[in-house]
């Protein structure tokens, strides 16, 4: 995947794993800074266990609410909260249907459009507030 100077992400894969891997290397950032409070940030997150409704299994498992997320690391957030499929302009219209009516499934329930969430994106916030942990233990013990 390339932007228009340089490659931004790639897939790799072997025998055994696959990766999907962010462009990091320092010579396309700028304004880089290591001071900021990670701890309260990651305080505000809020962590739930859920089902997900079309998994018949009904198994729990940990994660987000991606909108709940999107105020404090918006950047591992896409997608817009309450969002709807809508019909755009160049599709072929059904009769009856304007460019930007919502679309409906089979049932005439409207389809949403959901957010998505890279949980990734949380492990720097984790990683810097377990640096500002460890340095405040290191002072009450010193």
């Amino acid at each position: 995947m390339k932007n228009a100077s340089s490659q931004v992400g790639r897939i790799e894969h072997d025998n055994t794993s696959a990766a999907l891997v962010s462009g990091s290397d320092y010579r396309l950032k700028e304004n880089v800074s290591y001071e900021f409070d990670a701890t309260t940030r990651l305080k505000q997150l809020k962590p739930c266990r859920f089902n997900w409704i079309a998994d018949e299994k009904n198994t729990t498992i940990d994660g987000f609410i991606a909108h709940e997320v999107s105020s404090i690391v918006p950047e591992a957030v896409s997608g817009e909260k309450d969002a709807l499929e809508v019909w755009k302009s160049g599709e072929e219209l059904p009769d009856g249907v304007s460019v930007g009516d919502n679309k409906l499934d089979e049932d005439g329930k409207t389809i949403i459009n959901p957010q998505g969430i890279d949980q990734a994106k949380l492990v720097p916030l984790l990683v810097k507030t377990i640096q500002e942990l460890e340095a405040r233990i290191s002072a009450l013990e010193g």
